[in-house]
Formats: C-alpha cells, sequence, structure tokens
C-alpha cells in the first residue's frame, strides 16, 4: 500500500488551479529547505576551505613536532646525538636540526625584522616543502660552504617589502660579543631564491640560511630547535611523548597543534556558530511545510474523507500527509546539494571573493565541501521535514468520514 499513499501524496502536492495558493506555499517550502541546505553547503565549504589550506600552508613551513630546551633561551648541545636518537623514534619520518634567530635585514627599500632560520639543506627538504616551493632561484648557494658571500632564502613578501630580487646583496644585522660588550655587525648575503609557502605570516617574516652560515653570523655554534615529521599529524601527540623520553629532561616537545591552537580553536567554534546559525533557515522551511500541510488537510478534508469510507486506514491517511513532508524535503535537499555545491565549485575555481593576505594569510576565500557534510546536511533538512508533518498528519486522521459527507 505505500505506492499508493505515495500516489496520494504527489497528487495532493500538485494542486489543481483552483488550490494555486497550496500550490504556491509548496513551492515556497522546497524553496525554503533548498535554500537552507544550499546556505549549510557554502558556510561548512568557507570553514573547511580555511580550516584545511591554514592546515596544508602552515606544514609546508612548519614541522608537525619541535623539541625545543625547557629553558627559554638555551641551546641544544650535542645536538648531533639527539638527533640520532629522536631519528629512530618509531613514527617519525624526518628529522632537521635548526636555528632560529629574530633578526634585521637591511634592503634597498628599507630595514626590516625578519626570522633567520638556519638548516641543514638535505635534512630541510626531507622534511620542509619549503624549499621546494621556490618561487624563484635555487638552494645551490646555500650547499656550498664556500660561497662569498654566503646564500639566503628569502619569503616572497618579505623580499618586496625590502625590495629585493635573485642575485642582489642584501645586508643581515647581528650582534657581535666582544669583551667590552655587545657590537652591531652587518654581514652581506646575496639573495639565491625566493619562496613561498601561501601563508603570509612565514613568507612576509621568514628568512632562509644554510646551518654554518647562520651560526658564524650569530656567533654560535649551537642549534635551538630539532624539528620531526611524523607519519600520521593526528597522532603528533602521542609520538611527541616518546620523542620527548628519548631526548632527555632538559628538553620537552611541542606540536603543531599546539604551536596553532588558537587559530584551530577559533575555526572550530567557527563552524559551530555557522551550523547553528544557518539552521535557521532549515526551521523556516519546516515551518512552510507545517502550514502547508495543516491548509492541505483543510482543503482536502472532503477527499479525506471519502478515502476513509472506501477502506483507507487511518495509519495510511498519516503516511499520506507524513510522505508530503519529506517528498518536499528530499526534493529541497537535492536542489540545495546541487545549488551549494555549484556555487562553491565556481566560487573557488575563479576566487570570486578575493581577500586581504595581510589580514587573513590567503588570498581568496577557498571553498572546499565536503560530502560527509552533504549527507548529514539532507539528512538534517529531511529529518526536520518530517517532523514538521506530524502534527497536520495526526489532524487528518481525526475527521469523521460520516460528520463529513452526512450532506454531500
Amino acid at each position: 500500500m505505500t505506492r499508493f499513499e505515495l500516489f496520494i501524496a504527489g497528487r495532493y502536492l500538485r494542486a489543481r488551479r483552483k488550490e494555486a495558493v497550496v500550490s504556491v506555499i509548496t513551492m515556497i517550502s522546497v524553496l525554503g529547505v533548498a535554500a537552507g541546505v544550499t546556505a549549510l553547503v557554502v558556510a561548512l565549504a568557507v570553514t573547511n576551505g580555511f580550516r584545511n589550506t591554514l592546515q596544508r600552508n602552515l606544514l609546508v613551513a612548519m614541522a608537525h613536532i619541535n623539541v625545543v630546551p625547557r629553558t627559554p633561551g638555551e641551546g641544544i648541545e650535542n645536538w648531533q646525538d639527539v638527533v640520532a636518537r629522536v631519528r629512530k623514534v618509531p613514527h617519525v619520518t624526518a628529522v632537521s636540526p635548526v636555528l632560529y634567530s629574530p633578526t634585521f635585514l637591511s634592503g634597498p627599500v628599507q630595514a626590516k625584522g625578519a626570522i633567520i632560520k638556519g638548516v641543514d639543506v638535505s635534512s630541510e627538504l626531507a622534511l620542509s616543502g619549503t624549499l621546494r616551493r621556490l618561487k624563484a632561484g635555487s638552494v645551490d648557494r646555500l650547499r656550498d660552504a664556500n660561497a662569498n658571500p654566503p646564500g639566503i632564502l628569502l619569503g616572497a613578501r618579505l623580499a618586496e617589502d625590502l625590495g629585493m630580487r635573485v642575485g642582489d646583496n642584501i645586508e643581515l644585522l647581528t650582534d657581535e660579543m666582544l669583551p667590552v660588550g655587545i657590537r652591531p655587525v652587518k654581514r652581506r648575503f646575496k639573495v639565491c631564491g625566493l619562496f613561498e609557502t601561501g601563508f603570509f605570516e612565514i613568507d612576509d617574516n621568514w628568512a632562509y640560511l644554510a646551518m654554518g652560515a647562520a651560526q658564524k653570523a650569530l656567533s654560535v655554534d649551537q642549534i635551538n630547535q630539532i624539528e620531526l615529521n611524523v607519519d600520521d599529524l593526528n597522532r603528533a601527540p602521542e609520538i611527541a611523548k616518546d620523542v620527548q623520553k628519548v631526548a632527555g629532561e632538559r628538553y620537552t616537545t611541542t606540536t603543531w597543534m599546539e604551536r596553532n591552537k588558537q587559530l584551530l580553536g577559533a575555526l572550530k567554534m567557527e563552524k559551530i556558530v555557522t551550523v547553528i546559525v544557518i539552521s535557521l533557515i532549515e526551521m523556516v522551511g519546516a515551518l512552510n511545510i507545517f502550514i502547508t500541510l495543516v491548509m492541505m488537510v483543510m482543503e482536502k478534508y472532503r477527499d479525506i474523507a471519502v478515502l476513509m469510507s472506501m477502506g483507507a486506514r487511518r495509519e495510511q491517511i498519516r503516511r499520506i500527509f507524513m510522505l508530503q513532508g519529506v517528498l518536499i524535503g528530499v526534493v529541497g535537499s537535492a536542489i540545495g546539494l546541487v545549488a551549494g555545491h555549484a556555487l562553491c565549485y565556481f566560487a573557488g575555481k575563479y576566487r570570486w571573493i578575493p581577500l586581504e593576505e595581510a589580514v587573513y594569510s590567503m588570498s581568496f576565500v577557498p571553498f572546499e565541501p565536503q560530502w560527509a557534510d552533504a549527507i548529514w546536511i539532507a539528512g538534517l533538512a529531511v529529518l526536520v521535514s518530517f517532523l514538521a508533518t506530524l502534527y497536520p498528519a495526526r489532524n487528518a486522521t481525526r475527521i469523521a468520514p460520516a460528520e463529513v459527507l452526512r450532506y454531500e
């Protein structure tokens, strides 16, 4: 009998001309559900796009786990031994010793503060994608220990701020320790390449030196961090505990999640708020369905009485009106999913919404819809549509055929 109930439900939704008001409200209900689904798909696609793009760009230049001294400002002594021990930890895929230090770079346009990262080029290439994403130049001069002046890689935005191009000489301002005090020293480097990670903060503030050149420029013989990559990003906190045990009591570890906790937390909260707010649109669609079915019960009470007098059970009458709400939800969800994914595809491909890169760390709004989200969004829309049918469907079964047909 399901086919019978579905047939009647479909006929009722396709109202005749004299019932055009019901038909219009039905269309509004479908469009209300479609609008809610479309808005949720697009909003979640933007949230996913921001999160995934930021995560990808961050992890191009940022290690999964960092080993750092417990006491701020200290270096890592005998770091070769520590690196060798850490490299043997299960699930560690790459290890690179690094030397970070704030400094000033002086170019033809201006002098600007920057973060110098001294690296072993071979280890850094295995760990990070930054040196493999050069916008111009190469890392050959970083590998050359006898290069005079030594090579330096600049972030693309940092190079623009300083007015530097590949092949130009740049001055790095550092402090030199003397018996009588500290003396500022200028050291010359040649720009051998420009990198671009897609993350503005890194591209605008970082510069790479070979480890030997960085230690000489900073007058140190140590490193201050060891960076690691692992085979599973989500297990980084668990693996970090094993790394910390192997590194020793003088050192601690931080993961990429901890270093970006505020950013990731803000994106997660934004997603929750977005779902709550946009879901109100689906509630409006459910209200339209409720009004449609209430009016339809009032309009079709004679038809309902005839069906019941011909043997239709109350359960069947109830299911007819429930099916109407579900059909509205299914059709609206289908339209909304198609419209939402189409909008996301074209908006992402043609970069419809540009952004200020200095503020948002990316140049356009990324759209990344996920089919897992599409499934639960459509399910929620159909469920809300179904719940809106319960009261009108129950009222339809309260009609007394004898009373309705007495004077027909």
